[in-house]
Protein backbone atom coordinates (compact mmCIF):
# COMPACT_ATOMS: atom_id res chain seq x y z
CA UNK A 1 0.00 0.00 0.00
CA UNK A 2 1.79 3.04 -0.73
CA UNK A 3 1.81 6.63 1.23
CA UNK A 4 -0.70 9.25 0.95
CA UNK A 5 2.70 11.49 0.75
CA UNK A 6 4.11 12.04 -2.84
CA UNK A 7 7.52 13.39 -1.10
CA UNK A 8 6.95 16.15 -3.71
CA UNK A 9 6.05 14.17 -6.48
CA UNK A 10 6.65 16.36 -10.14
CA UNK A 11 6.15 15.62 -14.18
CA UNK A 12 9.84 15.30 -13.76
CA UNK A 13 9.17 11.74 -11.88
CA UNK A 14 7.26 10.22 -14.34
CA UNK A 15 7.81 6.28 -15.42
CA UNK A 16 8.95 5.78 -18.76
CA UNK A 17 5.98 5.04 -20.57
CA UNK A 18 7.23 4.04 -23.74
CA UNK A 19 5.02 1.76 -25.73
CA UNK A 20 2.17 3.13 -23.62
CA UNK A 21 -1.03 4.61 -24.99
CA UNK A 22 -2.88 6.32 -23.61
CA UNK A 23 -6.75 8.68 -24.48
CA UNK A 24 -6.79 12.24 -23.02
CA UNK A 25 -10.25 14.35 -23.16
CA UNK A 26 -10.62 17.88 -23.44
CA UNK A 27 -6.61 17.95 -24.19
CA UNK A 28 -6.36 21.14 -26.63
CA UNK A 29 -6.57 23.75 -23.72
CA UNK A 30 -5.77 24.01 -19.80
CA UNK A 31 -4.95 20.94 -17.73
CA UNK A 32 -5.87 18.36 -20.71
CA UNK A 33 -2.96 20.47 -22.65
CA UNK A 34 -0.39 19.69 -19.71
CA UNK A 35 -1.57 16.09 -19.07
CA UNK A 36 -1.01 15.61 -23.21
CA UNK A 37 2.36 17.42 -22.99
CA UNK A 38 4.04 15.34 -20.16
CA UNK A 39 2.66 12.27 -21.59
CA UNK A 40 3.92 12.84 -24.28
CA UNK A 41 7.41 13.77 -23.74
CA UNK A 42 7.63 10.43 -20.98
CA UNK A 43 7.22 8.03 -24.03
CA UNK A 44 3.49 7.40 -24.60
CA UNK A 45 1.48 7.72 -27.47
CA UNK A 46 -0.89 10.22 -26.26
CA UNK A 47 -4.48 10.93 -28.26
CA UNK A 48 -5.78 14.04 -27.85
CA UNK A 49 -9.52 13.54 -27.63
CA UNK A 50 -11.54 16.98 -28.52
CA UNK A 51 -13.88 18.88 -29.86
CA UNK A 52 -12.21 21.06 -32.24
CA UNK A 53 -9.18 19.12 -34.61
CA UNK A 54 -7.56 21.76 -36.20
CA UNK A 55 -7.57 23.42 -32.64
CA UNK A 56 -5.58 20.09 -31.17
CA UNK A 57 -2.90 20.05 -33.34
CA UNK A 58 -2.04 23.32 -33.19
CA UNK A 59 -1.21 22.63 -29.52
CA UNK A 60 0.23 19.05 -30.03
CA UNK A 61 2.47 20.09 -32.82
CA UNK A 62 3.98 23.22 -30.02
CA UNK A 63 4.80 20.31 -27.86
CA UNK A 64 8.91 20.13 -27.56
CA UNK A 65 10.02 16.64 -29.47
CA UNK A 66 10.09 13.85 -26.67
CA UNK A 67 10.62 10.56 -26.45
CA UNK A 68 6.84 9.59 -27.35
CA UNK A 69 4.57 10.43 -30.32
CA UNK A 70 0.30 11.92 -30.15
CA UNK A 71 -2.66 12.09 -32.42
CA UNK A 72 -5.75 13.90 -32.45
CA UNK A 73 -9.02 12.39 -32.76
CA UNK A 74 -12.54 14.00 -33.00
CA UNK A 75 -14.99 13.74 -29.52
CA UNK A 76 -17.48 16.28 -28.36
CA UNK A 77 -18.63 14.66 -25.33
CA UNK A 78 -21.84 16.34 -25.70
CA UNK A 79 -23.16 14.73 -27.98
CA UNK A 80 -23.55 10.74 -27.61
CA UNK A 81 -23.26 10.33 -31.83
CA UNK A 82 -19.73 11.71 -31.59
CA UNK A 83 -18.72 9.38 -28.67
CA UNK A 84 -20.16 6.44 -30.51
CA UNK A 85 -18.24 7.22 -33.19
CA UNK A 86 -14.82 7.52 -31.46
CA UNK A 87 -15.35 4.22 -29.70
CA UNK A 88 -16.36 2.86 -32.67
CA UNK A 89 -13.17 4.02 -34.40
CA UNK A 90 -11.01 2.55 -31.90
CA UNK A 91 -8.97 -0.76 -32.11
CA UNK A 92 -6.64 -2.73 -30.43
CA UNK A 93 -4.98 -1.89 -26.19
CA UNK A 94 -5.52 0.88 -24.36
CA UNK A 95 -3.61 1.53 -21.32
CA UNK A 96 -4.94 4.24 -20.15
CA UNK A 97 -8.02 6.79 -20.30
CA UNK A 98 -8.14 9.98 -18.89
CA UNK A 99 -11.63 11.45 -18.35
CA UNK A 100 -10.24 15.20 -17.98
CA UNK A 101 -12.56 17.24 -20.65
CA UNK A 102 -15.22 19.76 -18.28
CA UNK A 103 -17.29 22.86 -18.24
CA UNK A 104 -17.53 24.87 -15.24
CA UNK A 105 -20.62 26.71 -13.91
CA UNK A 106 -22.13 27.63 -17.51
CA UNK A 107 -25.61 29.12 -17.90
CA UNK A 108 -28.80 26.36 -18.13
CA UNK A 109 -28.43 24.47 -21.58
CA UNK A 110 -28.73 21.59 -23.31
CA UNK A 111 -26.66 19.02 -25.04
CA UNK A 112 -27.65 17.22 -28.26
CA UNK A 113 -29.17 14.73 -26.70
CA UNK A 114 -31.45 16.85 -24.19
CA UNK A 115 -29.39 16.72 -21.02
CA UNK A 116 -28.64 19.60 -18.82
CA UNK A 117 -25.10 20.42 -20.43
CA UNK A 118 -22.93 20.44 -17.54
CA UNK A 119 -23.79 16.72 -16.49
CA UNK A 120 -24.19 15.38 -20.14
CA UNK A 121 -20.55 17.19 -21.05
CA UNK A 122 -18.99 16.10 -17.51
CA UNK A 123 -20.60 13.36 -16.32
CA UNK A 124 -22.89 11.36 -19.01
CA UNK A 125 -20.30 11.86 -21.62
CA UNK A 126 -17.38 10.11 -19.78
CA UNK A 127 -19.59 7.54 -18.70
CA UNK A 128 -20.60 6.33 -22.16
CA UNK A 129 -17.06 6.45 -22.94
CA UNK A 130 -15.69 4.73 -20.55
CA UNK A 131 -18.14 1.96 -21.03
CA UNK A 132 -17.74 1.81 -24.83
CA UNK A 133 -14.26 1.53 -24.37
CA UNK A 134 -13.52 -0.73 -21.25
CA UNK A 135 -12.85 -3.39 -23.41
CA UNK A 136 -10.01 -1.86 -24.40
CA UNK A 137 -8.68 -0.38 -21.26
CA UNK A 138 -5.58 -2.37 -19.95
CA UNK A 139 -4.46 -0.40 -16.97
CA UNK A 140 -7.02 2.16 -15.39
CA UNK A 141 -9.21 4.75 -16.39
CA UNK A 142 -8.85 8.32 -14.50
CA UNK A 143 -11.66 10.48 -13.91
CA UNK A 144 -11.48 14.23 -12.99
CA UNK A 145 -13.39 16.10 -10.11
CA UNK A 146 -13.09 18.69 -8.05
CA UNK A 147 -13.22 20.26 -4.57
CA UNK A 148 -16.17 21.61 -5.40
CA UNK A 149 -17.84 18.10 -5.29
CA UNK A 150 -18.07 18.99 -1.97
CA UNK A 151 -21.27 21.62 -2.80
CA UNK A 152 -22.80 18.90 -4.98
CA UNK A 153 -25.70 16.60 -4.46
CA UNK A 154 -26.97 14.23 -7.02
CA UNK A 155 -30.70 14.33 -7.51
CA UNK A 156 -31.26 10.77 -9.37
CA UNK A 157 -35.06 11.88 -9.46
CA UNK A 158 -33.97 15.19 -11.69
CA UNK A 159 -30.57 14.74 -12.96
CA UNK A 160 -30.83 17.37 -15.76
CA UNK A 161 -32.80 19.95 -13.68
CA UNK A 162 -36.02 19.91 -15.07
CA UNK A 163 -38.00 20.05 -11.55
CA UNK A 164 -35.59 22.42 -10.08
CA UNK A 165 -34.70 26.37 -10.49
CA UNK A 166 -31.14 25.58 -12.15
CA UNK A 167 -28.03 27.14 -9.78
CA UNK A 168 -25.06 27.09 -12.27
CA UNK A 169 -22.55 26.32 -9.43
CA UNK A 170 -24.55 23.70 -7.52
CA UNK A 171 -25.47 21.97 -11.05
CA UNK A 172 -21.38 21.83 -11.84
CA UNK A 173 -21.29 20.46 -7.78
CA UNK A 174 -23.34 17.94 -8.88
CA UNK A 175 -21.20 16.65 -12.13
CA UNK A 176 -18.07 16.56 -9.67
CA UNK A 177 -19.79 14.43 -7.05
CA UNK A 178 -20.67 12.20 -9.89
CA UNK A 179 -17.54 11.93 -11.18
CA UNK A 180 -16.23 10.17 -7.69
CA UNK A 181 -19.46 8.48 -7.88
CA UNK A 182 -18.98 7.00 -11.29
CA UNK A 183 -15.05 6.00 -10.16
CA UNK A 184 -16.43 4.26 -7.18
CA UNK A 185 -19.33 2.34 -8.66
CA UNK A 186 -16.90 1.78 -11.88
CA UNK A 187 -14.27 0.18 -9.11
CA UNK A 188 -16.54 -2.15 -7.38
CA UNK A 189 -17.78 -3.52 -10.49
CA UNK A 190 -14.10 -4.15 -11.89
CA UNK A 191 -13.17 -5.65 -8.72
CA UNK A 192 -16.55 -8.36 -8.74
CA UNK A 193 -15.74 -8.92 -11.95
CA UNK A 194 -12.46 -10.09 -11.17
CA UNK A 195 -10.41 -7.30 -13.20
CA UNK A 196 -7.13 -5.80 -12.86
CA UNK A 197 -7.90 -2.44 -14.23
CA UNK A 198 -7.99 0.28 -12.02
CA UNK A 199 -10.50 2.97 -11.98
CA UNK A 200 -9.24 6.69 -9.75
CA UNK A 201 -9.98 9.98 -9.70
CA UNK A 202 -8.10 12.84 -9.54
CA UNK A 203 -8.57 16.71 -8.97
CA UNK A 204 -6.35 19.89 -9.48
CA UNK A 205 -7.31 22.57 -6.52
CA UNK A 206 -7.29 25.84 -7.56
CA UNK A 207 -5.49 25.94 -11.12
CA UNK A 208 -5.41 28.67 -13.91
CA UNK A 209 -7.39 26.92 -16.35
CA UNK A 210 -9.57 28.69 -19.61
CA UNK A 211 -12.47 27.32 -17.28
CA UNK A 212 -12.62 30.29 -15.20
CA UNK A 213 -12.86 32.49 -18.12
CA UNK A 214 -15.76 30.48 -19.74
CA UNK A 215 -18.50 30.61 -17.52
CA UNK A 216 -20.76 32.59 -19.44
CA UNK A 217 -21.02 35.69 -16.47
CA UNK A 218 -18.41 38.22 -17.48
CA UNK A 219 -18.54 39.39 -14.11
CA UNK A 220 -17.60 35.81 -12.70
CA UNK A 221 -15.51 35.98 -15.73
CA UNK A 222 -13.28 38.64 -14.38
CA UNK A 223 -13.57 37.56 -10.86
CA UNK A 224 -12.48 33.78 -11.26
CA UNK A 225 -9.99 34.85 -14.43
CA UNK A 226 -8.53 37.93 -13.36
CA UNK A 227 -8.08 38.25 -9.90
CA UNK A 228 -8.84 34.67 -8.63
CA UNK A 229 -6.24 33.55 -11.01
CA UNK A 230 -3.88 36.01 -10.60
CA UNK A 231 -3.81 36.39 -6.51
CA UNK A 232 -4.85 32.50 -5.50
CA UNK A 233 -4.49 30.48 -8.08
CA UNK A 234 -1.68 27.76 -9.10
CA UNK A 235 -0.13 26.97 -12.20
CA UNK A 236 -1.85 24.77 -14.91
CA UNK A 237 1.40 22.56 -14.94
CA UNK A 238 1.56 21.96 -10.94
CA UNK A 239 -2.76 21.33 -11.67
CA UNK A 240 -2.33 18.38 -13.89
CA UNK A 241 -0.01 17.06 -11.66
CA UNK A 242 -2.73 14.91 -9.69
CA UNK A 243 -4.00 13.73 -12.71
CA UNK A 244 -0.23 12.36 -13.48
CA UNK A 245 0.30 10.95 -10.81
CA UNK A 246 -3.36 9.03 -10.59
CA UNK A 247 -2.15 7.46 -14.11
CA UNK A 248 0.92 6.25 -13.73
CA UNK A 249 1.56 5.70 -9.40
CA UNK A 250 0.69 2.41 -7.82
CA UNK A 251 -2.32 3.83 -5.92
CA UNK A 252 -5.59 0.99 -4.94
CA UNK A 253 -8.16 1.63 -6.91
CA UNK A 254 -10.64 4.19 -6.08
CA UNK A 255 -7.65 6.56 -5.11
CA UNK A 256 -8.95 10.18 -5.15
CA UNK A 257 -5.44 12.27 -5.90
CA UNK A 258 -5.27 16.16 -5.29
CA UNK A 259 -2.97 18.68 -4.16
CA UNK A 260 -0.91 18.38 -0.56
CA UNK A 261 -1.24 22.28 0.15
CA UNK A 262 -4.03 24.39 2.39
CA UNK A 263 -7.75 23.16 1.60
CA UNK A 264 -6.15 20.87 -1.26
CA UNK A 265 -5.98 24.06 -3.73
CA UNK A 266 -2.17 24.32 -4.13
CA UNK A 267 0.71 21.92 -3.91
CA UNK A 268 1.95 18.67 -4.87
CA UNK A 269 -0.76 15.63 -5.81
CA UNK A 270 -0.94 13.29 -2.68
CA UNK A 271 -4.02 10.93 -1.53
CA UNK A 272 -7.13 12.88 -0.04
CA UNK A 273 -10.45 12.43 0.97
CA UNK A 274 -13.72 12.88 0.04
CA UNK A 275 -16.95 13.75 1.68
CA UNK A 276 -19.29 11.22 2.96
CA UNK A 277 -22.03 10.94 -0.10
CA UNK A 278 -19.09 10.79 -2.32
CA UNK A 279 -18.41 7.42 -0.78
CA UNK A 280 -22.26 6.31 -0.44
CA UNK A 281 -22.55 3.01 -2.59
CA UNK A 282 -26.44 3.02 -3.01
CA UNK A 283 -26.30 6.66 -4.63
CA UNK A 284 -23.13 4.94 -6.95
CA UNK A 285 -25.20 2.24 -8.18
CA UNK A 286 -28.51 4.54 -8.23
CA UNK A 287 -26.31 7.44 -10.50
CA UNK A 288 -25.13 4.10 -12.70
CA UNK A 289 -28.32 2.40 -13.08
CA UNK A 290 -29.63 5.96 -14.84
CA UNK A 291 -26.57 7.18 -16.43
CA UNK A 292 -27.35 3.62 -18.68
CA UNK A 293 -30.80 4.51 -18.74
CA UNK A 294 -30.60 8.13 -20.42
CA UNK A 295 -27.01 7.10 -22.32
CA UNK A 296 -28.64 3.84 -24.06
CA UNK A 297 -25.02 2.37 -22.51
CA UNK A 298 -24.37 -0.35 -20.28
CA UNK A 299 -22.00 -1.64 -18.81
CA UNK A 300 -18.57 -1.78 -20.16
CA UNK A 301 -17.58 -4.24 -17.25
CA UNK A 302 -16.49 -7.91 -18.74
CA UNK A 303 -16.60 -6.62 -22.44
CA UNK A 304 -14.86 -7.62 -25.36
CA UNK A 305 -12.07 -5.79 -26.59
CA UNK A 306 -12.89 -3.20 -29.86
CA UNK A 307 -11.22 -4.52 -32.68
CA UNK A 308 -10.14 -3.32 -36.53
CA UNK A 309 -13.34 -4.29 -38.85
Amino acid sequence: MPSSSSSKWTAADLPDLAGRVIVVTGASSGLGTVTARELTRAGAHVVLAVRDVAKGSRVAEGFASGAGSWEVRALDLASLESVRAFAAGWSGPLDILINNAGIMAVPQGKTVDGFELQIGTNHLGHFALTNLLLGNVTDRVVTVSSGAHRIGRVDLEDLNWERRRYRAWPAYGQTKLSNLLFTRELQRRLTEAGSDVRAVAAHPGYASTHLQDHTGSRVQDVLMASLGNRLFAQSDEMGALPTLFAATQDIPGDSFVGPDGFMEQRGHPHLVGRTRVARDADVARGLWELSERLTGVSSGVGAAPRTAV
